[in-house]
């Protein structure tokens, strides 16, 4: 009965249908109050307009945009806090926090216990953290605009999406730009990471300790970064398009038991970036057109490396190591700089490919010495270290190179380069 008298003395609309209420806030009344007044699993729907508000969300119950109205934090704090679970917040235009990293302000913070929120269909725009995630499991993030403090310098920015200490969460569909990174995820596990667009931020994702997630489907793109996979385990990386980053299209970092496969790495500096890499499988990628194609470092060893394509690289590969390392052992990788031949037409190259040779170890020590590598000296060289082996450097070697690209369209992706590069 107080809950019905309340309603009424502010003008909203009631109904209760199966013991639940669904209010409905006009422009010009308190959000805050509704809220307040609402019984846990009642439906808040707001008209649209613009409502200030700091907005604290205490107990279960659905946040529902009509028409997209905007909240606005006013430059303080943060615009929406959820401390409750089983909180949906859908269509609504939410704005405005406040700018303290230390505070950790954001348009929406989900807060410890905050289990099974639900975000979808938001735009979250000029906030310094879009989404703060912290020790909530079972979240779905879905169908969000996510934009940051453009003026803000890089560093002074929040991260679009970022989820600490979290179990399932579905982060899905989600385009994500002008923040400090997209993602930033750090100990949280068994997650599915799904269809987002992650742009013009430093990294796409920033992604450590953290294991059992799927990385699916998803685009990055004018990064410094692309995917920065860091200190995990048993991810699956998959079907992915990583392009036009100033620096690598996808880092893996101290990676064990993982899965690459059929992602683009097309238009970057450097396409792959692996170090300290073991027992993970690499397989149907498409590396084209980035100045390194993968940079191999650090001990990667023991790792499946099948079936992909490197096509367009300046540098296939850049491998510094004490021993050779073998990928393509089970059926060999396509290298479109390889010059070797296929004399009984099985589409295998009838000697292996080698990645680098000394001439590639100068280089790479004396930089200035790229303006020779034409001249009739440096092929010189290059032929007496295939003939001597005593010259000759540990390299990637690929003893069933494939004649023939496995991805026929290789050639879409050329030319994504970030801009100016």
């Amino acid at each position: 009965m107080l809950r019905l008298v309340c309603a009424a003395m502010l003008g909203w609309i009631v109904a209760q249908p199966a013991g639940a209420a669904t209010v409905i806030v006009h422009p010009g009344q308190d959000l805050q109050a509704a809220v307040a007044a609402a019984a846990a699993g009642d439906v808040i729907e707001v008209e649209r307009g613009l409502y200030r508000a700091n907005l604290l969300i205490d107990k279960p119950l659905t946040l529902r945009g009509l028409n997209r109205p905007t909240l606005s934090g006013g430059l303080s704090g943060d615009t929406i806090r959820v401390t409750a679970p089983d909180v949906v917040i859908e269509g609504l235009i939410v704005r405005d926090s406040g700018s303290s990293l230390q505070d950790q302000n954001a348009g929406i913070y989900l807060y410890p216990g905050a289990h099974r929120a639900v975000v979808q269909n938001c735009d979250l725009t000029y906030n310094l953290f879009g989404l703060w995630i912290e020790k909530v499991n079972d979240v779905r993030i879905e169908g969000n605009l996510i934009t940051g403090k453009r003026d803000f310098n890089s560093a002074k920015r929040g991260n679009g999406i970022q989820l600490y200490n979290t179990q399932r969460a579905q982060i899905l569909h989600n385009n994500v730009s002008f923040v400090r990174d997209a993602l930033y995820v750090d100990v949280s596990h068994h997650a599915v990471f799904r269809g987002n667009k992650l742009h013009h931020s430093r990294y796409g994702t920033h992604y450590m300790t953290s294991y059992y997630n799927v990385w699916e489907n998803n685009e990055t793109y004018y990064n410094r970064g692309g995917l920065a996979l860091m200190e995990v385990r048993d991810q699956v990386v998959r079907g992915n398009r990583a392009w036009g980053n100033s620096d690598h299209g996808i880092m893996l970092r101290s990676v064990q038991d993982s899965v690459v496969e059929n992602n683009v790495v097309a238009g970057n500096n450097r396409g792959f970036f692996i170090y300290d890499v073991e027992y993970a499988e690499l397989k149907n990628n498409l590396v084209v057109d980035n100045v390194v194609g993968v940079h191999l470092s650090a001990g990667s060893t023991r790792n499946v490396v099948e079936g992909n394509d490197f096509i367009g690289n300046r540098e296939q590969v850049r491998y510094v190591g004490a021993r050779d390392e073998r990928w393509g052992v089970e059926s060999g990788n396509h290298w479109a700089n390889y010059l070797g031949w296929d004399r009984d037409g099985n589409g295998v190259g009838d000697v292996p490919y080698e990645a680098n040779d000394m001439v590639d170890r100068l280089s790479w020590r004396y930089p200035s010495m790229k303006l020779l590598l034409a001249s009739p000296a440096v092929q010189a060289l290059r032929l007496v270290g295939q003939q001597f082996p005593i010259l000759r450097v540990p390299s990637v070697v690929d003893p069933k190179p494939r004649m023939v690209p496995t991805h026929q369209n290789w050639s879409e992706w050329r030319g994504k380069h970030f801009p100016g590069q």
